[in-house]
């Protein structure tokens, strides 16, 4: 491995996890495309669908303790959220992990396909008034977010995403949560998820460890800076980026899937 492959994959790592932490998203919604597209374009390396999943997942893991980390004062982490579709998204995201070794690479892109689809079609709903909850305020149907949380984890959990690009959209447009609180709470949640999703890639032998450790320095050094920019940020803008970045994603990858 020269040192040419090394600054991609780290670059890779950084760009996406600061957006991880600004976003509440674990990060592969924008890192599984450059991992599977930019390292062959610039003929460093060239990963499989399953060994970016697997890259992904783990990254995935530390990408969203230093997110947390860094928004765990000020009131942004919702406790009851958490814990409800935190354990959700692990049981599905751990059967969803563990299920993907029997499904073939296009099948592992449709899925990553379709959540993102649906992922951009709900962050175009629109959401008034709902950065006006006070946090001590905020509430929400828990069983309704526990069943959503555990689809969403089957599906991530094939893809080694986590599912934060499809959990935020939900939290914001179906549980009204407002948009800071949503943010920090999914990095939490998605916490779990990739705990699920990364066992069950590691147990079928689907993790690359190189450039996985090279992504997860990249992880613990970008997401804390994210999450700091991100409490700075205007939520109106927050949430015009995150609609823009899985919009784009969602048409990349249909485009190659059709």
């Amino acid at each position: 491995m020269d040192i040419a492959f090394i600054i991609t994959i780290f670059l890779i790592g950084f760009i996406g996890s600061y957006i991880s932490g600004m976003l509440g998203i674990g990060g592969s919604i924008i890192k599984y495309p450059m991992l599977l597209y930019i390292p062959p374009l610039l003929g460093v390396a060239s990963f499989t669908a399953h060994e970016v999943s697997g890259i992904s997942a783990i990254q995935v893991f530390f990408a969203t303790i230093g997110g947390v980390w860094a928004y765990r004062k000020g009131g942004y982490l919702n406790k009851p959220l958490i814990i409800y579709m935190g354990i959700s998204i692990l049981i599905g995201s751990f059967i969803g992990g563990y299920g993907s070794k029997l499904m073939p690479e296009n099948g592992i892109n449709l899925v990553y396909g379709i959540l993102a689809l649906i992922a951009a079609v709900m962050m175009f709903i629109p959401k008034k008034g709902l950065d006006d909850i006070p946090f001590d305020q905020v509430k929400f149907n828990k069983w309704l977010a526990a069943a959503l949380a555990l689809i969403v984890g089957i599906g991530a959990g094939i893809v080694g995403a986590a599912g934060a690009f499809l959990l935020v959209p939900i939290m914001l447009t179906v549980l009204k949560i407002p948009t800071r609180m949503t943010i920090a709470s999914s990095l939490a949640i998605t916490l779990i998820s990739s705990i699920g999703a990364t066992v069950g890639k590691v147990t079928t032998g689907q993790i690359d460890y190189f450039p996985a450790l090279i992504m997860v320095i990249a992880s613990l050094i970008a997401s804390p800076l994210g999450a700091m920019g991100g409490k700075k940020m205007n939520t109106k803008v927050l949430q015009i980026i995150l609609a823009m970045l899985i919009f784009a994603t969602a048409v990349k990858i249909w485009f190659d899937i059709l």
